[in-house]
């Protein structure tokens, strides 16, 4: 079963397609409009192994933040979607990931409880166009709407470019294994016998 999903959402402020198989190579085609942001989802989709599509136009004359906060939402609806009943994943990932100076580790659970546990102090800067701080934006949004219950630790990294791609690579590995489908498994990984 092809695990694959396809989201439209249109506001006042944004217009965005997403288009995700979440049993891709890697292979992206990314346009919101915020370049270092189209950089991160880029790298996000090739270390995860997901084949993405997302096509979003924003009010950037105001700024990123609904744009990037929107296409949170519709990726997170995008995985949760294309999931399904989560049956027969392995619901749990991590990875520690080092991007020069920067260590970022993501620890995650699909497990239907959004829960974003963040120690990232990004306030009064940027790289490029993009404010720093939009990336909690983004994953505030990605989890509420994924339901995932998700850890971002940095443990080092001073150059805002290198711990934000640092935890962008981090969090792909992580969901990477998380939706790796196990044939040993049956059903739902929990006593409860659903997510």
């Amino acid at each position: 079963m092809a695990r694959t999903a396809t989201i439209e959402r249109t506001t006042s402020e944004t217009d965005i397609t997403v288009k995700l198989n979440i049993d891709g190579s890697g292979e992206s085609s990314i346009a919101t409009g915020v370049g270092f942001f189209d950089h991160m989802l880029t790298l996000f989709a090739k270390h995860g192994l997901f084949d993405l599509e997302i096509s979003a136009k924003g009010d950037l004359e105001v700024d990123g933040h609904h744009t990037v906060e929107d296409v949170g939402i519709c990726l997170g609806q995008a995985f949760d979607q294309a999931l399904g009943g989560k049956e027969g994943i392995a619901r749990y990932g991590f990875f520690i990931l080092p991007m020069d100076e920067a260590l970022a580790t993501v620890s995650l659970d699909i497990s239907g409880r959004p829960f974003l546990a963040y120690n990232l102090d990004m306030t009064a800067s940027k790289v490029g166009g993009f404010d720093t701080d939009l990336t909690h934006e983004f994953f505030q949004a990605f989890i509420t709407n994924a339901g995932v219950s998700m850890h971002v630790r940095l443990q080092s990294g001073t150059n805002p470019h290198h711990v934000i791609e640092a935890v962008f690579k981090a969090f792909a590995r992580a969901l990477d294994v998380a939706t790796i489908p196990d044939p040993r498994r049956t059903g739902v990984q929990s006593t409860k016998g659903i997510l």
